[in-house]
């Protein structure tokens, strides 16, 4: 549990992109949403949304257009679990990424990016920093990121290692700020829905 924590701490201080601010909101039935911009939550609870705390920025990442998305799916979850899905990077996969609303990118371990096909070497790199220490990752970019029918593309991932060890990596606040991120813990799902 400790690696689980520390691998989240690690792509939590992830340097970002300029973007739109995360908001956490909590709707009448207890499910809790994360949506990009204040404007994406319902009015009537405008006033309970937060912005999700941002990260300190040690190596800009690479600018790109804005990532374009589609696609709604549900996801199952066990409670008191985890939440791993299932995800196709540049349509090869899948690589399983623990769902991590705190992670600002999305993190993929190099050796499970060469299983698929995806290679990492020319590409940038950017200052990792966790409760262990700072270290330098790979960013790549990738046309597609795909969880289900939910798709967004083109992203900057990290290629690094968290040593999870019932994933391949960690799928970020990159990905989901794209998508309106509704948990149902009483129905034990995860709906994504383009925005």
């Amino acid at each position: 549990m400790r690696s689980i924590l520390a691998a989240a701490l690690v792509v939590g201080v992830l340097a970002t992109s300029a973007g739109a601010q995360v908001y956490h909101w909590v709707d009448d039935q207890g499910v809790i949403h994360y949506t990009t911009g204040l404007e994406s939550v319902p009015e009537r609870y405008r006033d309970g949304a937060r912005v999700m705390a941002s990260s300190p920025i040690d190596s800009p990442m690479p600018e790109s257009p804005a990532p374009a998305r589609a696609g709604t799916t549900t996801i199952p979850f066990v409670a008191g679990r985890p939440i791993v899905v299932a995800t196709q990077i540049n349509g090869a996969g899948p690589v399983m990424l623990v769902l991590d609303t705190g992670a600002d990118r999305t993190m993929v371990a190099p050796i499970a990016l060469a299983r698929i096909g995806v290679t990492v070497a020319g590409t940038d790199r950017a200052q990792v920093r966790g409760v262990t220490g700072a270290t330098q990752a790979d960013v790549l970019w990738v046309d597609s990121v795909e969880v289900g029918n939910a798709r967004a593309g083109p992203l900057a991932i990290i290629a690094h290692d968290a040593n999870l060890p019932e994933a391949d990596g960690l799928l970020g606040r990159d990905f989901l700020s794209l998508f309106s991120v509704a948990i149902d813990a009483r129905a034990m799902v995860v709906t994504l829905e383009a925005n």
